[in-house]
């Protein structure tokens, strides 16, 4: 959208108001000439050229110039309406005023506002050729959340976000239509946050912060209260222009800026609390213990070994505990608060805002998660509007404090009789030796310092008419430390362990980059052909360093932070690495008549993580849309049709997601020495042929709008093909080297629909009510690999089957005679066997998701709901669950077990472990195609409820709220939490929370 119109329409159309007016006015209007009014008209970046301005009921109005200005004349009593194209109409009262100065907001449901961001330009949702989707700060703010991707889950089609653990500061699993990468890691989509790239690996390692379900996401480096909107590129058209960046999808994060008007200060303050929201029903002590003589009367054993403390008598058997209750049960308190400044003038707006943020957990102990951001942010644009420059920095750091597990396994599998956790004394209870205390593991602990700086800035200068010069400048900086303990206090006294026994390991990252994208842009008209011409280049420059110590053997454990006081220190990984990337781009939009467009996007690639003559690639789309409903015959023929467009796109773009020097024989410090002199030793074989992994896309789009767009459709077919998969490929252990990275002649497509509706049901002046629904139905599959059976992934993928399967023995139910779970023997020879009867395919992910959003408005009373749905399939409690009828706690549904021949049940016979042929049936179940079953769900995810109380005589805003995150789930999974699906971490919590926000 043009906000620019010539000052020769605009005095062109107040000419034709002033005769209009001069004309009909009765003569004795001019014996009185009402004040008159002026004022700017401007949104929250600038002045809105071509404004209208009108009296409501009459004839009469304004239009505003190139600066946002009017000037009309109205009476004491009349009533102004403020429209503008995109933007939410608005009145004012004029009741005496002379100036009255208006800052309109941008529709979010109107279609030719310029609200979306694709990254180098912006475009309207009308004209755009490409799949993008956005939320806003609106949405993001009404959720209790540490990490912008949660805010992200079941609001986008097309997008699936996956919580892999209630922890907070844990970790998130992002696919954008699906998963193209055969390797695990080579899926992750690209960030940019302000136009600088952000990582998407995080510095972390899953091997120390395994209570966070692996490593930290990098994205709790930006605080979601300072975000002002996200939007996700997901097809060829969209993420062409990021070359092989955008092989996997982009997510633009912009932050919040400065506006226009009086200086505001903004002060916000949210507490609440959260629980884990759902747990599994264990059996009772008596079911328990019944089940534990029956396992050993089936063993043939009358005489309880000693060693069976929970059933010989040493504990006491009349004793019960719920464990998931006691070790993770625990409520976690949660408390934001936040200050901001803003304000400024058309030419210099300014914005700073602070934030604090403190969670602990739901584990037993003194543990908690902190985090704190600033962000400011500086826009000047000249008088004359040829020059603008823009300034953001942001800083967040983050401590988190957590226990090294999270005592779910502990809470599932600890006898219900089990002795209590501290003696009389108040110490630690073991229980003279028989009991492993769970709590002794809250002497070891995990901790977390980040800090991550983004700043970037923005300069244009409009060389001549039509001609702007831009420059995107960036650099961004993170530090982790972590740490995990294991001092000697985490066994039981008796062992006689000191401090000697306690060992730590530390991981000490930095990553710092910088880009600089220097851009020529050219807009111009030509009659009804609108053109408009981006070119640019990209240079990049990543480095990072990572240590990793092991510190053992200390003289206290006062001392366990100081590896230098360890008797034993081991530096098991040191590396220092740089990553350069530089890229040509280019973007060649056309627009007939605003009904025919065309937008054509080329990029040449070049990366250091390829060899000499291969480290360059061209990528490129192409994207048309037709807006068939401003065809004459639709407007005419189909009135209720608002709204129309065809749109599609096909295009390529590359991965580079396979890390620094692979392509070079590497080595590292072997540890030893000869002569004094330190050796080294071979790290990797060298491949130098290998090059880019390269994606194919395409989409075609159907949106309508119905009822003057009151109703707002859109429905869309992806196919992407993604080939010359790099990743590591296997080798044998006598080579010396687990894998030689290179190319695999290996395809995998990603196909599915996408379907979006949105909805204005009601809306007048005092009650709206709109809703919202997307539904994604996604396919995966690998469609070829060449000598796939003579490779080592023969026993992991299929040709014609989705990466997300598991090859397991296919179970065929519990034999009614030996009481015993039996399986498929695929190849005929009396045994089953791996790998030759592990050949059930069964399929381990997504069939569709989605979301339900509904928003009501009434008065100053404001209500949103999110439903969040998923159909899939995951692991059950059964996959990690201890085998039945040993000491280890067993869920309710071991009651229906087979006790005599002839019995139909779904588990086989109890064995107290003495019994090898059904601990070995047992070991094939849990690798069978009968642990993973139904992981769907629906969840009310969001809930938020706010009052906005009428301003006082003082002008003082303030909202009160309530907010509401995984109310509640309803799921058949045989588990604690369908939606991470991983039975041993712990689930997103339920958080609710109040607060209330003042503005000045």
């Amino acid at each position: 959208m043009n906000k620019n119109y010539t000052g020769s329409y605009c005095l062109a159309f107040r000419f034709f108001l002033f005769l209009s007016f001069s004309t009909t006015l009765p003569a004795f209007a001019q014996d009185y000439s009402p004040p008159l009014i002026t004022g700017q008209v401007t949104d929250a970046n600038g002045p809105l050229a071509g404004a209208n301005v009108l009296i409501k009921g009459a004839a009469q109005g304004a239009i505003t110039d190139i600066e946002g200005h009017y000037s009309l004349r109205a009476t004491a009593t009349d009533t102004l309406l403020f429209t503008y194209l995109g933007y939410v109409p608005k009145t004012e009262a004029v009741n005496g005023r002379s100036i009255i100065n208006v800052v309109l907001q941008e529709d979010a449901l109107a279609l030719d506002a310029v609200v979306i961001n694709a990254g180098y330009y912006k475009v309207s949702d009308r004209e755009k050729t490409g799949s993008i989707a956005r939320i806003t700060a609106a949405e993001i703010e009404n959720q209790p959340v540490s990490n912008p991707l949660a805010a992200m889950q079941g609001r986008m089609a097309g997008v699936n976000i996956v919580q892999n653990t209630g922890v907070p500061g844990g970790g998130f699993s992002v696919r954008i239509r699906g998963r193209n990468s055969i390797r695990a890691d080579g899926s992750e989509p690209l960030y940019i946050v302000d136009g600088v790239p952000y990582p998407s690996q995080s510095l972390g390692m899953g091997s120390i912060s395994l209570v966070m379900g692996g490593p930290q996401s990098p994205l709790n480096g930006i605080s979601p209260t300072d975000i002002e909107s996200i939007e996700v590129l997901k097809d060829a058209d969209a993420t062409a222009i990021y070359g092989s960046r955008g092989a996997n999808g982009v997510v633009l994060i912009t932050t919040k800026r400065g506006k226009t008007g009086k200086t505001e200060f903004t002060f916000s303050a949210e507490s609440g609390l959260g629980r884990v929201a759902r747990t599994q029903r264990y059996l009772s002590t008596d079911e328990y213990l019944a089940l534990r003589k029956e396992a050993f009367a089936n063993d043939g054993i009358s005489e309880y070994p000693a060693f069976e403390y929970d059933i010989n008598g040493t504990w006491e058997q009349d004793r019960y505990t719920d464990w998931q209750k006691e070790l993770y049960g625990g409520t976690a308190y949660y408390s934001r608060t936040q200050a901001a400044f803003t304000g400024g003038n058309v030419e210099t707006r300014f914005l700073l805002r602070g934030s604090h943020q403190k969670e602990t957990t739901v584990f037993p102990g003194d543990f908690d998660y902190i985090k704190n951001a600033v962000l400011g942010t500086v826009s000047h644009t000249s008088k004359d509007d040829k020059f603008s420059i823009r300034f953001t920095g942001n800083y967040v750091t983050d401590n988190n404090d957590q226990p090294t597990t999270s005592f779910v396994f502990q809470g599932k599998t600890l006898a219900p009789n089990a002795p209590a956790l501290y003696d009389e004394d108040g110490e630690l209870n073991w229980e003279n030796g028989t009991f492993s205390n769970p709590l002794a593991l809250l002497n070891a602990e995990y901790l977390s310092k980040t800090s991550n700086l983004t700043g970037s800035g923005y300069l244009e200068y409009k060389i001549f008419s039509h001609f702007s010069l831009k420059a995107n400048l960036g650099y961004n900086e993170m530090h982790l430390e972590e740490s995990r303990t294991s001092p000697n206090t985490v066994y039981d006294p008796a062992f006689g362990l000191d401090s000697s026994f306690s060992s730590i390991t530390i991981n000490n990252g930095r990553r710092s980059s910088w880009i600089v994208e220097p851009q020529l842009e050219y807009g111009n008209s030509f009659g009804k052909l609108k053109l408009n011409l981006l070119l640019g280049t990209t240079f990049q420059e990543e480095s990072s360093k990572n240590t990793l110590t092991t510190a053992s053997g200390f003289t206290t454990n006062n001392l366990i932070y100081d590896p230098s006081s360890a008797s034993f220190i081991s530096i098991d990984s040191n590396s220092d690495e740089e990553y350069r990337y530089n890229a040509a781009f280019g973007r060649l939009n056309l627009n007939w008549d605003k009904k025919y467009i065309l937008n054509f996007t080329g990029r040449r690639d070049g990366s250091s993580r390829f060899g000499a003559g291969r480290q360059f690639a061209n990528f490129g789309a192409i994207g048309a849309a037709w807006l068939f409903g401003e065809e004459d015959f639709i407007k005419e023929g189909i009135e209720f049709l608002s709204y129309g467009k065809l749109r599609g796109s096909y295009g390529s773009s590359g991965n580079d997601q396979i890390g620094n020097y692979q392509y070079l024989d590497t080595y590292v410090g072997s540890g030893l020495s000869y002569q004094g002199i330190p050796g080294l030793q071979p790290s990797q074989l060298y491949n130098p042929n290998f090059g880019w992994e390269s994606n194919r896309k395409m989409e075609m789009a159907l949106e309508l709008g119905f009822l003057k767009d009151k109703i707002l459709f859109t429905a869309a077919y992806y196919r992407n093909r993604s080939s010359n998969q790099l990743v590591g490929i296997p080798l044998p252990g006598t080579t010396g080297f687990p894998s030689l990275n290179g190319n695999l002649d290996a395809t995998v497509e990603n196909t599915g629909y996408e379907f979006e509706m949105n909805t204005i049901n009601i809306e007048s002046t005092q009650l709206q009510w709109t809703t919202g629904i997307n539904l994604t139905i996604p396919r995966n599959k690998l469609i070829s690999f060449t000598g796939l059976s003579e490779s080592t992934y023969a026993n992991q993928y299929v040709v014609g089957e989705p990466l997300d399967i598991e090859l397991l023995y296919n179970y065929l139910g519990v034999d009614a005679e030996t009481g015993l779970h039996t399986f498929q023997d695929y190849d005929g020879d009396g045994q089953i066997t791996a790998p030759n009867d592990l050949k059930k395919s069964v399929y381990r992910g997504v069939d569709y998701f989605g979301g339900l959003s509904n928003t009501l408005s009434y008065k100053g009373i404001s209500l949103d709901v999110l439903l969040q749905f998923v159909k899939q399939a995951g692991w059950t409690y059964a996959y990690t669950n201890g085998l039945p009828g040993t000491r280890t706690n067993q869920p309710i549904a071991i009651l229906d077990h087979w006790q005599n021949p002839g019995d139909s049940s779904t588990n086989q016979l109890l064995t107290a472990g003495y019994n090898d042929e059904a601990a070995i049936a047992y070991g094939r179940y849990q690798n069978s195609s009968t642990v993973i079953g139904d992981a769907s769900y629906i969840r009310l995810k969001n809930l938020s409820l706010s009052y906005q109380i009428p301003k006082n005589s003082l002008g003082l805003d303030c909202r009160v709220y309530a907010l509401g995150q995984n109310l509640f789930t309803v799921t058949d999974f045989e588990g604690a939490d369908p939606e991470s699906r991983n039975v041993e971490q712990l689930p997103p919590l339920r958080m609710i929370s109040i607060g209330t926000e003042l503005k000045f």
